[in-house]
């Protein structure tokens, strides 16, 4: 079926699946999100621009912590993160998974508990460390054994800091090779398979100071599926039975880390936390069981799935080129503000808003402003004939590891964040101006 055939088809070529719950249309193509008409919102703090719905993020924490009542919920940070994403994620009783310094201190400033934070990364620089100890955080995940006696010293003899290790379970899942972590085959993790695992929690052990608590794993990202979580769950048991019968310790938690996919796109597929919950609560049950180990408390990492549908990246049309049989279409954003389609192939929705078009669809590459083949947002999707320079275009699932990932490529200021609730647009995040850029360069 070609796109004009769809297009003519009700339903499909308007389809606002993947869009946050709260989206209306409006007259003459406009869309409204949180109860605020985007056209209005390109209008008063100009594009390229990023709306956040605060009800999709808090109803998304909401649907979590209803499928995981007795797990401990971690936003991963990572996503995206701001002053008010830290708000609307303590109010909804989640922890966090943080990854430096900086998302744990600006965490701790918006008033989030460190106590309810866990602070991973392969290489943890001394400051992150020294950050996470002074401020109290949770956990620290352990990611290679160098980090142990550095860990302990740091603590002193004296302290006391709970500690997790991070293991690879031989789990191959998620969207891109780039993000599949759950094999011996990358940075993450220590591997049961050649005893690193085993060899570093022995040597925790005999660390006063540190706390073993339990195990951690993380198999990849933009998963869809249950079964690659349940089969992580049925081997981070057998470990820790074997770390029970060798060293005469019970691990009382279990986390699983994230990675739960989204549909970027009408028709793809995301991950159900309900039926993610109940695959992993009647394997960690079965197994536990089977292996005569006390049920530990199951943790979870959600980022992408929370804050992504949430967003919303708009854009202006800058350009309009027909190269032999393809049609260009340049809008004003491009890869410093969503890297991601360059780093990993990923397929987004863009659609014209703001102005009705009875025009066919015409099969189109919305590309960015930069001076790189590769700044491509979306490839080969279906817009108006009559798109032109000047036109507003949407995408929808823009909330996670877009801005997160964003660069000062091409000097070219990072866009704002707005966020919309109950009829209500506020500023979040401002825009990255000339001024920001050059307050950081002092040679003269």
């Amino acid at each position: 079926m070609t796109t004009a055939e769809l297009r003519a088809v009700p339903g499909v070529a308007d389809d606002l699946s993947v869009w946050p719950a709260s989206t209306t249309r409006l007259a003459h193509g406009g869309l409204a999100v949180g109860g605020v008409s985007l056209a209005e919102i390109a209008e008063r703090f100009d594009t390229p621009a990023y709306v956040l719905d605060e009800g999709e993020v808090r109803g998304r924490c909401r649907r979590y912590r209803d499928a995981f009542p007795e797990a401990h919920v971690l936003y991963a940070a990572k996503a995206f993160l701001s002053r008010a994403v830290v708000r609307w994620v303590d109010e909804e009783g989640l922890g966090l998974d943080v990854c430096s310094a900086g998302e744990l201190e600006l965490a701790v400033t918006a008033g989030f508990p460190p106590e309810r934070m866990v602070l991973h990364g392969n290489a943890k620089p001394p400051h992150d460390i020294e950050a996470a100890l002074r401020l109290g955080v949770g956990r620290i995940v352990i990611d290679s054994p160098s980090e142990i006696a550095r860990l302990a010293a740091a603590v002193g003899p004296g302290g006391h800091q709970k500690v997790m290790v991070r293991v690879v379970p031989g789990v191959s899942a998620g969207g891109h090779e780039k993000i599949r972590t759950g094999t011996d085959d990358q940075k993450f993790g220590l591997s049961p398979v050649d005893g690193s695992a085993q060899e570093a929690i022995g040597r925790i052990l005999g660390q006063p100071q540190l706390e073993l608590v339990g195990l951690h794993c993380h198999i990849g990202s933009q998963i869809a599926e249950v079964e690659p979580y349940v089969a992580a769950v049925r081997r981070m048991v057998g470990l820790m039975a074997r770390i029970r019968d060798g060293h005469r310790v019970t691990l009382r938690e279990l986390d699983v880390g994230g990675g739960h996919g989204v549909a970027y796109r009408p028709g793809e597929a995301a991950l159900d936390p309900t039926a993610l919950a109940r695959g992993l609560r009647t394997e960690l049950v079965a197994a536990c069981a089977a292996a005569g180990l006390p049920v530990p408390r199951l943790a979870i990492e959600p980022g992408r799935a929370i804050v992504g549908p949430a967003g919303v990246a708009l854009y202006r049309v800058l350009a309009v080129k027909h190269t032999g049989a393809r049609l260009f279409v340049a809008v004003d954003g491009g890869m410093s503000d969503n890297p991601r389609p360059a780093l990993y192939g990923v397929r987004y929705a863009p659609r014209l808003i703001g102005r009705a078009s009875a025009a066919d669809s015409r099969t189109a590459t919305v590309v960015g402003r930069h001076c790189e083949a590769g700044d491509v947002l979306a490839a080969d999707v279906p817009l108006p004939a009559d798109v032109r320079p000047g036109d507003l275009l949407a995408v929808p699932v823009a909330g996670a590891y877009q801005l997160s990932m964003a660069s000062g490529y091409n000097l070219v200021g990072r866009p704002p964040v707005v966020s919309v609730h109950e009829g209500r647009a506020r500023l979040l995040v401002w825009r990255e101006t000339l001024d920001d850029l050059r307050s950081r360069d002092v040679g003269g």
